[in-house]
């Protein structure tokens, strides 16, 4: 799927004025879809292995969700269509907001009933090479009353929830956003993707 010419401008304009945004165009419903179905194989093969955090993947009791990593040599058909599409994205962002971006990372996580991630900042230790972080959501129908919102907490002290309904992409300046994953009752798949500079500094 090729970029529109000013496809993401007004991703770029939210991130410019607020410093997150939600966009609904990334991907069409049945690339989503053969997202979901390949996470969902995976976790119930248990190839999702669970959650570490930091830069010294330590186990934590903070976060409740399996991950699974995208590998950029080894990248499924689904997992292709969504790395081009978050490419175009990147490139997008960057040019318009002179981040200086030069790549992505990616993984798939799942939340088990009752799983969460308590309030963090995705922002590693002596490495800002993190820029923009991006969650991508697979749950088809999900409802509000299912709860497992994505909670960024907001400069002027509220927050502001996002749920994960299937095709629903959330950006969020890293260094800046703390949030938190909030429990659901059923499971909650996503995928979890940071677009990078390279490492300039030790600030977080």
């Amino acid at each position: 799927m090729n970029a529109q010419p000013h496809e993401f401008d007004m991703a770029t304009n939210a991130l410019a004025a607020h410093g997150w945004c939600v966009v609904s165009n990334l991907l069409s419903p049945a690339q989503t879809q053969a997202l979901a179905t390949e996470c969902m194989v995976m976790h119930d093969a248990r190839l999702l292995m669970p959650a570490r955090v930091g830069a010294d993947h330590a186990a934590t009791l903070l976060r409740g969700d399996h991950t699974r990593w995208f590998l950029p040599e080894a990248l499924s058909a689904p997992q292709q269509a969504f790395a081009d599409r978050i490419d175009v994205l990147r490139i997008a962002l960057s040019r318009n907001l002179l981040l200086g971006l030069v790549d992505s990372e990616s993984h798939y996580a799942v939340y088990t009933p009752g799983a969460g991630y308590a309030r963090h900042l995705d922002c590693l230790r002596n490495n800002d090479a993190r820029v923009i972080s991006a969650v991508f959501y697979l749950n088809d129908a999900w409802q509000d009353a299912e709860g497992g919102a994505l909670r960024l907490y907001l400069a002027d002290q509220s927050y502001q929830d996002v749920f994960p309904r299937a095709g629903t992409l959330v950006l969020f300046l890293s260094a800046q956003f703390e949030h938190e994953v909030l429990p659901a009752t059923r499971h909650r798949m996503s995928i979890a993707c940071w677009m990078r500079q390279r490492m300039i500094g030790a600030t977080c």
